[in-house]
């Protein structure tokens, strides 16, 4: 590559450090810009005689909105990813939310003002109360209220919610303030290529849907429809999370080249899809998936996961005003059971906080959220609550591999009052006379640092642990990943990181219990044969990042590796500890 195409690569990376979130994948293609409906939302006045009228207008807006998006949901193609359609509910539910539809009607009434203006204000206020939310994925559901609404104010101001296409025979590159599960309907069927979105987050829908649509797309690029001007045309580079603006000849032909690649690379990996998980050596890795609502199933089928290694049941508490009953919990448990077989599926109990948008939210906001009432310790001030989720859990364990998975333990009396309960839960569906799997399996999940360095402890008494290591990293170093002005500090490589995962990964083998890693270090390819070889034996993930990941440990050989794995976590410097990383993921 010439020095000239360095240098434009170069800036361009430099760039690429303030990016969220990227996905896999090379695309070229004439940028599209779409309008952000929130931005021309204005304040006027209204006559009291004419509110009658706004609050009409307001309400069919509303009644507009559940027409579009149950026509959409209606109109999936078969091959959809199942996140679309479950997306699309969880918007229905927000529209239904009183927050949302009832509210905004009294706002007109008491401002007299515009139903455009009432209800992005009332999202203001509810926008807030996410933002105070600790933990990443529920606060990220800020984006789901952020896109409904817009819907609304579109039809409201005029607009329509459909993607304009200004040329179906080149490929397109959406950039957006977001995409919504509805608008991303489009990409099924229209040529876009790839897409680019000011807001979202790592773990937001955007992202997730970016993944599960396997094209290539950069997540939280600030300013972006400011820097890109319609029609410009762009380079998407999602392997490195880098955007370049009407590039050269010679930078497009090397991207091309690239792009080449990258598909035969995509081939490839396909071809190992029905492979087992096995290194060189004869270790058997396991490969499961994470999902957050039952649809997800689709996904995980499609990817080859060999399991559930993680299912948040946080989307049955999330954006209603009552709690989720026992049938209702059952149901969805039930579906996935089902639906895996003999597989396994690692169900977690609620995680969520007094600080949480949940029904559980009666209580006092935490000054701060992560050092408060949350996890478990909120299942176990809320009894009643907590036993209905285990009686439904219980219930549907019968019908698959279910094992139960308790988040945030911090200790062993903590860990045992959890289980006390569970036995009540098995006692008074043995007095229903209810079947449940009487052997379940019980695990833990090691997220702090005291639960880490307890390690030895929490597996005598439990049949299994799971490393969340995106917390345990944040609990670590005392760093929000999400906070621009610390998140570069953010790193797994981090030695006292890594210490603490070697201590739980010996605990766990000593007394024979098998150990997981559940966050995002296990979807990370560069990991891959650092963890398997310090003796992880399941790793859980996006069901996307499954093939890349069976790819790195299918040409790992755990006992040629062992040397320098041992010598990486006795070092303690970052530096050093990223130069012998290179090393390992270069042994065959």
């Amino acid at each position: 590559m010439s020095s000239g195409v360095q240098v434009k690569k170069r800036l361009a990376l430099v760039l690429a450090v303030f990016l969220a979130v990227f996905s896999n994948g090379i695309a070229i293609g004439k940028a599209h810009l779409i309008s952000n409906a929130l931005l021309e939302v204005v304040q006027y006045d209204i006559e009291i005689k004419d509110i009658p009228h706004e609050i009409k207008r307001f309400e069919d807006a509303i009644a507009a909105v559940k027409i579009e998006l149950n026509k959409i949901k209606s109109q999936l193609p078969s091959d959809s990813p199942g996140e679309l359609s479950a997306f699309i509910d969880t918007h229905l539910m927000i529209l239904n939310d009183k927050s949302l539809s009832s509210l905004p009607k009294s706002i007109i009434e008491n401002e007299k003002c515009n139903a455009e203006w009432a209800i992005k204000k009332q999202m203001d206020s509810v926008v807030n109360q996410f933002d105070q939310i600790e933990d990443q994925y529920l606060r990220e559901r800020k984006q789901d209220v952020i896109q409904v609404v817009e819907r609304v104010i579109k039809i409201l101001l005029g607009h329509s919610n459909q993607v304009a296409v200004k040329n179906k025979e080149k490929l397109t590159i959406l950039v957006a303030h977001d995409i919504s599960p509805a608008d991303a309907l489009h990409f099924k069927n229209h040529k876009y290529a790839a897409f680019i979105t000011e807001g979202g987050g790592i773990t937001s829908h955007t992202a997730i849907l970016s993944r599960s649509l396997n094209i290539p797309s950069i997540v939280a690029l600030q300013n972006a429809r400011t820097l890109i001007r319609d029609n410009d045309l762009i380079i998407v580079d999602g392997a490195q999370g880098v955007v370049i603006v009407n590039p050269t000849r010679e930078i497009q032909n090397y991207y091309k080249t690239l792009q080449d690649s990258w598909g035969e690379e995509q081939e490839k990996l396909q071809r190992i899809k029905t492979k087992k998980s096995i290194t060189k050596d004869g270790a058997l890795i396991h490969l499961f998936a994470n999902i957050e609502v039952p649809n997800d199933i689709i996904s995980v089928n499609a990817s080859g996961a060999t399991g559930v290694g993680l299912f948040r049941t946080e989307f049955l508490f999330m954006n209603r005003q009552d709690m989720p009953d026992e049938e209702e919990q059952f149901q969805a448990y039930k579906r996935v059971a089902e639906a895996m077989g003999k597989r396994p599926v690692t169900i977690r109990t609620l995680d969520s906080g007094a600080d949480k948008q949940t029904a559980l939210n009666n209580k006092k906001i935490s000054p701060n959220p992560a050092l408060g009432l949350r996890a478990i310790r909120l299942c176990l001030s809320e009894p009643k609550i907590f036993m209905i989720q285990l009686r439904a859990i219980l219930r549907a364990s019968q019908f698959g591999n279910i094992k139960i998975l308790f988040p945030m333990l911090s200790s062993i009396s903590e860990l045992r009052q959890t289980k006390l309960l569970l036995e009540r839960a098995k006692a008074s569906l043995r007095k229903d006379k209810v079947k449940f799997n009487k052997k379940i399996l019980i695990g833990g999940m090691i997220e702090i640092p005291a639960a880490a360095i307890s390690a030895d402890i929490f597996a005598q008494e439990l049949d299994f642990l799971s490393i969340g290591t995106n917390d345990l990293i944040q609990y670590a170093l005392a760093i929000d990943r999400t906070d621009d002005a610390v998140s570069h500090l953010y790193n797994p490589l981090h030695p006292a990181v890594l210490k603490l995962i070697a201590l739980t990964i010996k605990s766990a083998h000593k007394y024979k219990k098998s150990i997981a890693i559940c966050g995002e270090m296990a979807g990370e390819p560069k990991l891959t044969k650092l963890l398997i070889g310090m003796g992880i034996e399941q790793l859980s993930m996006h069901p996307s990042h499954i093939l890349r990941v069976k790819q790195q440990v299918l040409s790992s050989d755990i006992k040629n590796m062992k040397a320098s794995v041992h010598k990486l976590l006795n070092l303690n410097e970052v530096d050093k500890i990223e130069t012998l990383l290179k090393r390992i993921n270069q042994l065959n």
